[in-house]
């Protein structure tokens, strides 16, 4: 049986006996008081840095917001033992002491910060695993033995080796990019969200912008971290973008469409906007199409590229007033003045209705059985709907025309008979 003394001795370690007992304690002191100052950070700064990245237009927390005051915790504690053992030659086993507090808190620092990103727990999991072996394989000094025999176990092709280390390098690698992606994404986004000198078009178009430059920074970063040579790809890249050009045209005019859309600021979220028969304003402009919302509550996807190559009736371009036009008829024998002046008193009247431009009546033609009007009036709010505004004011000039006695005429049909034949007057007398 191995004692605790030969264990220590083949991971270079000096007998238990010849411990100093005064550094130890004093660098479990310290691991407690790390793992302290995690805590009071959580409590203190972790809370506003939850509140800062959630902000008031987000609506519930993510799980990045939700985290973030253990990740700031635990990154304040991994930091003050850091520098506890940068300052000082330590004993062994105070340094091992030191080491296992930093593994732990480099191990649940990245479980907090995968979860937080959106990747599920056996990743998060898995991903603290791997973070806290490497970190108490170097704290004993076997992470050069640990490379060795990751690198190992694997084969050759030509002059590239692959190995076991070589997938774990690529996994954490795409792990880590992911990860800064996400966060810079998140942060980027409620920054511009906080800024009050862009309007909402010019945020989302900085928004999409940063976001493909960062993706694409992220893309060339992890190219050279792994080492990659990109002339190994120079003989089919060409037949690939190619490939790669006609199967995704429709997705990067897509793309291209959408961003033209947010630099010349044609269709905005929040328009009212007429494409075909779908009638509604603009939800968000996204990477491949538009969502428009209908009174109906249902959504419409629209492709940018439509909204680039057909005629869009945009009712919120320039201004959100709106004239709406609604027809009413009355009788030939109607004070038509008065008539007039009860159906410009029933549209101002109306909430919805604005005061200036003044609602208007018009007598726009003679009928077959009524003098044929048109009111028009403003409004601002055409998101709010068309229709309900118009049987409002159609209420409103029933009443009115009710309590004047003004009669609303319908159309009426007389039938004469010219000629009745004899036959079929007489009776028919059954045969036999």
């Amino acid at each position: 049986m191995i004692s605790i003394d030969d264990l220590a001795a083949r991971m270079g370690f000096p007998s238990l006996a010849d411990a100093r007992l005064v550094e130890l304690a004093i660098a479990a002191a310290l691991g407690a008081l790390a793992l302290g100052i995690g805590w009071l950070v959580k409590r203190g700064l972790g809370t506003r840095l939850a509140d800062w990245l959630h902000g008031q237009e987000f609506g519930a927390p993510g799980p990045l917001a939700a985290r973030a005051a253990a990740m700031l915790g635990w990154l304040a504690a991994l930091l003050f033992v850091g520098i506890a053992i940068a300052v000082w030659p330590w004993d062994p086993f105070a340094l091992l002491l030191l080491d296992i507090v930093l593994a732990i808190s480099v191990a649940v620092l990245i479980r907090n910060i995968l979860v937080g990103v959106g990747l599920n727990d056996a990743i998060a999991l898995t991903g603290a695993f791997v973070a806290l072996v490497v970190m108490l394989s170097r704290a004993v000094g076997g992470l050069a033995m640990l490379q060795e025999r990751l690198d190992s176990v694997g084969l050759s092709v030509g002059a590239r080796h692959f190995s076991l280390l070589s997938a774990i390098n690529i996994l954490l690698t795409v792990i880590i990019l992911f990860t800064i992606v996400r966060v810079a994404n998140r942060v980027l986004r409620r920054m511009i969200k906080g800024s009050d000198k862009f309007d909402p078009t010019q945020r989302l178009l900085i928004e999409k912008i940063a976001g493909v430059v960062i993706i694409v920074a992220a893309f060339f970063v992890g190219i050279d971290l792994l080492g990659i040579d990109l002339t190994a790809f120079a003989v089919f890249s060409g037949a690939l973008g190619l490939a790669i050009g006609f199967g995704l045209q429709k997705t990067v005019g897509n793309l291209i469409a959408g961003i033209i859309l947010l630099m010349d600021r044609s269709i905005k979220p929040g328009d009212v906007i007429v494409v075909g028969d779908s009638f509604g304003w603009v939800n968000k402009i996204g990477v491949r199409a538009v969502s428009v919302i209908t009174r109906e509550g249902k959504e419409h996807l629209i492709p940018n590229e439509i909204l680039m190559t057909q005629e869009v009736e945009n009712w919120s371009y320039s201004s959100r007033t709106v004239r709406v036009k609604i027809a009413v008829g009355v009788a030939y024998d109607t004070d038509l003045r008065l008539a007039q002046t009860l159906m410009i008193e029933a549209a101002k009247e109306s909430k919805r209705v604005l005061e200036e431009p003044v609602p208007v009546c018009w007598i726009t033609g003679f009928g077959d059985s009524s003098v044929d009007h048109e009111v028009r009036f403003w409004i601002t709010d055409p998101e709010a709907g068309i229709g309900n505004i118009k049987g409002d004011v159609f209420l409103r000039i029933w009443d009115k025309f009710h309590a004047a006695g003004i009669e609303i005429p319908y159309p009426q049909r007389d039938l004469r008979v010219r000629d009745w034949p004899d036959a079929a007057a007489k009776p028919v007398k059954p045969k036999g």
